[in-house]
């Protein structure tokens, strides 16, 4: 797989910038632009283009070594993916284990519009062939019970179906894992997380290598208005200069406590595809550049979950993960398929054996 080149991304804008002019991108905030006589491909109105995105756009496309665009948030570059690739009477197959605001999706709108919804667990997703579907869409590591899926092996025989294959790479980051290099049609992210890291607004992207699907998205985005803003763009453009260098303490740390973790008596279950002994270690050793920041542990009950979380001084008792500051939740709560005791726990950038010492506290204690 083609590794991105952080060191290069940082200096993508400096390398081309004239004498005088700031290194920093501006910040364009205007939804009017100077527009007399025919537009000629100019920026002609906030709806349809902004110098802020192109900017963001350069670098997340650098990052995927693809076109990209940009969305206010994760969901809306999932439903800009989708309604750039179904119609009424497509065939669609989701994951039943995956982030529930996509199942949401599917089954109150698209279902609604003559889409035809499957689910199928993601442990189980190649059972009954892919023949039946015009676009599939996958998550691996799934969201939040972290299993995971031959990207390659899916991505081959749903082409070799006539289908179409979208990937939420979310968890793992075009620096963890790179699903259009896997041979998937379609990648959407929520930058809202990791890419932006610092939990201070909400962005994703949509990426392909499929002209046609991605002028099919930027249409949606046109049509539809779901555009980001240009503070938010300009915020995540800053939070990807140091990806990479987050990113990295993130998984390092990861790791060191999922093993610690492992051996603790107040852990039920714990998944990490980074543990030897994890059901996905072998495909993630084959298929990511990075184990990741996310840990799935399972304690003995809710209370004791919910104890964990809220006592923990270094945890941030937060949905959504990916940022600067470690955080967990019961994702119970929130009616996903798990065990009461549940808890998805997000790694952030603290250093790893003062986080260490606040977790096992924690746990000590209940």
């Amino acid at each position: 797989m083609a590794k991105p080149k952080p060191g290069e991304m940082l200096h993508l804008r400096g390398n081309s910038l004239a004498k005088g002019e700031p290194v920093a991108p501006p910040l364009t905030q205007s939804s009017m632009f100077h527009l007399p006589g025919a537009p000629d491909g100019q920026y002609s109105y906030g709806r349809v283009d902004n110098p802020t995105w192109q900017h963001l756009e350069h670098v997340l496309s650098h990052l995927e070594d693809a076109p990209c665009l940009s969305f206010p948030s994760g969901m809306a570059a999932v439903s800009a993916a989708l309604f750039a690739t179904l119609k009424a009477g497509a065939r669609l197959l989701i994951p039943s284990d995956g982030y529930y605001v996509t199942r949401l999706l599917a089954d109150r709108f698209l279902s609604n519009l003559g889409v035809s919804v499957t689910e199928r667990p993601t442990t189980a997703y190649a059972e009954g062939g892919f023949e039946a579907f015009d676009v599939v869409f996958v998550e691996s590591p799934s969201n939040p019970g972290l299993d995971m899926i031959d990207l390659a092996a899916v991505a081959k025989q749903v082409r070799a179906a006539g289908g179409m294959t979208i990937a939420d790479n979310t968890t793992l980051t075009p620096l963890g894992q790179r699903p259009l290099d896997l041979g998937i049609d379609v990648v959407v992210s929520s930058d809202t997380k990791a890419m932006g890291g610092h939990s201070d607004m909400l962005m994703g992207h949509v990426a392909s290598r499929n002209t046609h699907v991605m002028e099919r998205v930027e249409e949606w985005r046109r049509v539809s208005g779901a555009i980001p803003g240009p503070h938010e763009a300009w915020l995540l453009h800053r939070g990807l200069e140091t990806l990479d260098v987050r990113y990295d303490r993130m998984c390092n740390s990861a790791l060191v406590l999922a093993e610690r973790l492992a051996g603790h008596p107040a852990i039920k279950r714990i998944r990490y595809p980074g543990l030897p002994d994890d059901p996905s270690h072998e495909l993630a050793k084959a298929q990511t550049a990075r184990f990741g920041f996310l840990l799935s542990l399972t304690l003995d009950s809710e209370d004791k979950a919910e104890a964990f979380i809220n006592t923990c001084a270094l945890l941030r008792p937060a949905t959504s993960f990916g940022g600067v500051h470690s955080s967990a939740e019961r994702r119970a709560r929130w009616g996903d398929d798990v065990d009461p005791g549940f808890v998805r726990l997000s790694v952030g950038c603290e250093p790893v054996e003062e986080l260490w010492h606040a977790i096992k506290t924690s746990l000590n204690a209940l």
